[in-house]
């Protein structure tokens, strides 16, 4: 037979027993206070009080994003030669030698009247829509793994190199953002600008329409429909 007994525990031996002190929120709000004149020592900034406007280079080294029509694309071009030594040596080896793709990676060429279809391919020559969103993108996101390593003139290159394998552009052809906004896609069509509310809900504060009923049916397998 046994039975429960209760019991205490001895306090710790004096040398163990914790230092009561100031609870850490005094300390914290002690400190603040003793640093507002450090604070109100510093330099006024516009807007929050800190940090400083950005400059003109700074922005720009940011600020590198192309629009559909071509605004935004830099200086500089780039031949289809030119941009298929570079092709061979950063690309290839993911999109193969004549951008049919390797293995999961996509191909660039081919896919031409397939966006109607079940089996759609989606490519440069028969989905994208502006060649200026070509250059955007092979300068932000190429090659893989090396992303942002082009400069404009190695962009441009490839822009006008990828635009000639897929029958777009001609091999004398020179990209460039006097060039490239003039370049029509075969799939240009296929996209269309809609202007669009932020709702199409009629906004208001009283005598609102009644909320819609949501109703849920389930049958059981097997069962008539």
């Amino acid at each position: 037979m046994s039975s429960w007994i209760e019991t205490t525990p001895a306090p710790p031996p004096a040398r163990f027993r914790a230092v009561r002190g100031p609870r850490p929120r005094v300390v914290l709000g002690v400190l603040m206070i003793s640093l507002l004149p450090v604070f109100a020592s510093l330099p006024a900034h516009a807007g929050q009080g800190i940090g400083r406007q950005a400059s003109a280079g700074e922005i720009a080294a940011v600020d590198t994003d192309v629009r559909g029509d071509g605004a935004g694309l830099p200086p500089g071009s780039g031949s289809v030669s030119r941009g298929e030594a570079l092709y061979e040596e950063k690309c290839a080896a993911c999109h193969g030698d004549f951008g049919e793709g390797t293995g999961r990676m996509p191909a660039l060429i081919g896919g031409e009247g397939s966006l109607a279809t079940d089996r759609p391919r989606r490519t440069i020559g028969s989905f994208w829509p502006f060649a200026p969103s070509l250059f955007d993108y092979l300068r932000r996101a190429m090659p893989f793994g090396e992303a942002g390593s082009l400069s404009a003139a190695e962009t441009y290159a490839l822009t006008a190199f990828l635009l000639n394998i897929n029958g777009i552009a001609k091999e004398d052809f020179i990209a460039s953002r006097e060039s490239l906004p003039g370049v029509k896609m075969p799939n240009r069509a296929g996209f269309v600008i809609t202007p669009r509310p932020a709702s199409p809900n009629t906004r208001c504060m009283k005598n609102c329409r009644a909320p819609a009923r949501v109703m849920a049916r389930a049958a059981a397998k097997g069962a008539e429909k």
